[in-house]
């Protein structure tokens, strides 16, 4: 069994591409998800921009992406996908959060289009397929990965995702707002004994009360809900833009005290699972 997944971008709201954001890295969301030769992808910020170089390196034909929203630092490396320029890749693109808003290729479309972009969606030569579904729904990719999604509190609607497959269980939740003292219980339900959760953790809980309203969570909320649904690991995620290198640090030493099983993401970090 092969079961992996890879982040290629992990920050949140905007590229952070300077000397202050190596360690930790400047590309906004993108995670890949690598199951016995199936490639699901989540979000579509500036580190799939890279995926797509990895993708072609190594011979990839076929992914699935699965879009949390449709904010600018979640799509802008859409377009700079070199695979789905290939008329021999085939890209599943699908999103649970904008079906009653002209659906996700018209979104995408919108994105790429004039005055915007120069370079319009119809320029894309690979086999795609784009669908819509509502938070809540569940669907398999195929017969043997299982796809579980729920709505998330966040600005203008996001979905969270578990995939479930021979056995194991890895959580995406971002973006999304937690309130205090409330538990979300479709993030408990949605991340339930799961072996792996990726959580929005811009923010510090001391930073969270001037961010109200701004949907986003934190890495101590991330903590307190895979306890509450005994998930296996916490992964941090979605870093705020103005938390460089070395308030990252401080902040990996504080989590590790907190939390020794979670771990903080990095742009070009791997986690391998095994039942």
């Amino acid at each position: 069994m092969s079961c992996w997944v890879k982040f290629w971008g992990v920050r949140g709201s905007i590229p952070c591409p300077s000397p202050d954001h190596v360690i930790y890295g400047g590309n906004t969301s993108c995670v890949e998800v690598h199951l016995d030769g199936r490639h699901v992808v989540f979000d579509a910020g500036t580190g799939l921009r890279l995926l797509g170089r990895s993708f072609l390196d190594r011979g990839v034909s076929a992914a699935t992406l699965l879009m949390t929203h449709t904010h600018w630092d979640h799509i802008i490396g859409f377009p700079f996908f070199a695979p789905a320029y290939r008329p021999d890749f085939s890209l599943t693109v699908m999103a649970g959060h904008v079906a009653d808003n002209g659906g996700i290729r018209a979104l995408f479309s919108t994105h790429m289009s004039d005055p915007m972009f120069p370079v319009p969606l119809e320029a894309m030569n690979a086999r795609m397929a784009f669908r819509d579904f509502k938070p809540r729904d569940g669907f398999a990719l195929d017969p043997a990965v299982r796809v579980t999604t729920t709505p998330l509190n966040h600005p203008n609607g996001a979905t969270g995702y578990r995939l479930d497959y021979a056995g194991l269980s890895i959580c995406y939740v971002t973006d999304t707002e937690h309130v205090p003292g409330a538990p979300d219980e479709n993030v408990l339900s949605l991340i339930a004994e799961a072996d792996l959760v990726i959580y929005d953790s811009t923010y510090t809980d001391e930073e969270f009360p001037a961010k109200l309203g701004w949907g986003h969570s934190t890495w101590c909320e991330g903590m307190r809900l895979c306890r509450a649904a005994r998930a296996r690991r916490l992964v941090v995620f979605h870093h705020d833009p103005d938390h460089d290198d070395a308030f990252m640090g401080c902040l990996e030493d504080e989590i590790r005290r907190a939390c020794p099983e979670a771990l903080v993401a990095r742009d070009g970090m791997g986690v391998t699972l095994r039942p």
